[in-house]
């Protein structure tokens, strides 16, 4: 099979867990763009968040963030090729949950390209800010004010907090996409936003069939992506429920295994 797009997740899969791209594995991206082989950044960052990325590989194609929701080019992200944003008044009570039930868990919001912070100064926020490098906007959810288009919400906390949440969300039938991307970290967005719609919707834009793809990632939020696309490779990382749920398991992000991948399967 020829592949003729890679698709890759960015946090545990492209970076190392320093958050650097290892010099084989930029050299291997390189090698495809020679060959004229789009390679997707695909993520739950905001596309602040992965434009640097994307200046330092060299690479120009569509970013694919917050999980599905938004698809963007870079130096365009004012004209979204997909804009998938969550009901105002859903994430209104999002809010509210939160405040009632779980009090310590710090609350955010993403909107195209603005970070939406109650908390400026809250530690899980100087954390997130510290990873991503992404600015921030101080906004109040409970003030009355209008939400704007929101297309990812952020809860942050304890890992068992994470969790109760979580199993709230399940309990309540929640008509929203929601997954932990770390013990610590809960993700909530459109019910119609997960990565393997990304990847459906630019196959079909690029007019490239689902065979000819290839993808990368390291955690559960990845498996329908790994599914979706014609080889799916998880991270030596991956915990074992993801490599079960991929076509086949390369070498750790900390050992070059994308580049590893895109060798042994004669795309570059």
């Amino acid at each position: 099979m020829t592949f003729k797009m890679i698709f890759s997740d960015i946090d545990g899969t492209l970076l190392t867990s320093e958050h650097r791209i290892s010099p084989k594995t930029k050299q291997a991206i390189l090698a495809c763009k020679e060959r004229h082989i789009p390679f997707i950044l695909v993520s739950a960052r905001m596309p602040d968040g992965i434009s640097p990325i994307q200046k330092q590989l060299a690479i120009h194609d569509p970013m694919v963030c917050y999980g599905g929701a938004l698809i963007v080019n870079e130096g365009d992200i004012g004209h979204p090729l997909l804009n998938i944003s969550m009901d105002p008044d859903l994430v209104t009570r999002f809010d509210q949950l939160k405040c009632n039930r779980f009090p310590d868990i710090c609350f955010s919001a993403y909107s195209i390209n603005s970070w939406l912070v109650p908390e400026p100064e809250n530690k899980w926020i100087r954390q997130e800010q510290e990873i991503a490098g992404t600015a921030l906007q101080v906004f109040d959810f409970e003030t009355g004010n209008p939400v704007p288009p929101v297309n990812k919400v952020l809860c942050m906390g304890n890992p068992d907090q994470i969790t109760a949440l979580e199993n709230l969300l399940v309990e309540r039938q929640t008509e929203a996409t929601f997954y932990k991307s770390k013990p610590t970290y809960l993700e909530i967005t459109d019910k119609k936003a997960t990565k393997a719609f990304a990847l459906d919707f630019l196959t079909k834009r690029l007019g490239i069939r689902r065979e000819e793809t290839m993808a990368f990632g390291d955690n559960y939020n990845d498996i329908e992506m790994l599914r979706f696309a014609g080889k799916g490779l998880a991270m030596g990382n991956a915990p074992e429920g993801v490599k079960e749920a991929a076509d086949d398991v390369t070498s750790s992000n900390n050992q070059d295994g994308i580049a590893a991948a895109l060798k042994k399967f004669g795309v570059i």
